[in-house]
């Protein structure tokens, strides 16, 4: 029994230690950035979730519709969305925003890149997770949360 008990034990050490270690690299990846002046696509892993692939249905999400205001208003209220939530602004060109969140235990890093697309009216989001294979639905989860938080925002103003 003791030897069944030390096992378990050396295996989530060793699974804690591979997570802390999976942490320590996402750290230093970056966001994928645009391509062809559009969000990139989602690798073939499901914890990736991008607006701007209509075709890639396993990925895809809805972007926002912007109401009336200017893209740079737009981009206000989306940098002031991100913030409350946690995030970090990383990069902001013109209607081009990259951001990053990080989860509270081990320090998983994911990127969540902003396109406004002013000649549709429409924000795109993609969200990514920068190491690993599944994120349990986080990705969409907080590009969820960002729209309903920035919709309710449009409300009021």
């Amino acid at each position: 029994m003791k030897k069944i008990a030390f096992v378990f034990i050396i295996i989530f050490v060793a699974i804690d230690i591979l997570f802390i270690v999976l942490g320590y690299f996402s750290k230093s990846g970056e966001p994928a950035g645009l391509a062809d002046g559009v969000l990139a696509k989602c690798p073939a892993k499901p914890n990736c979730v991008c607006s701007e692939k209509i075709n890639d249905a396993v990925h895809y999400i809805d972007p926002i519709i912007i109401s009336q205001k200017s893209s740079d208003e737009t981009m206000k209220i989306i940098k002031d969305t991100i913030k409350e939530l946690g995030g970090t602004i990383q990069t902001e060109t013109g209607l081009y925003l990259a951001a990053t969140f990080s989860s509270a235990i081990f320090g998983f890093i994911d990127d969540i890149e902003i396109r406004i697309d002013s000649t549709n009216n429409l924000i795109h989001i993609r969200s990514a997770s920068r190491v690993g294979y599944g994120d349990l639905g986080a990705n969409k989860k907080r590009t969820e949360l960002i729209k309903d938080l920035y919709n309710k925002k449009i409300k009021s103003i």
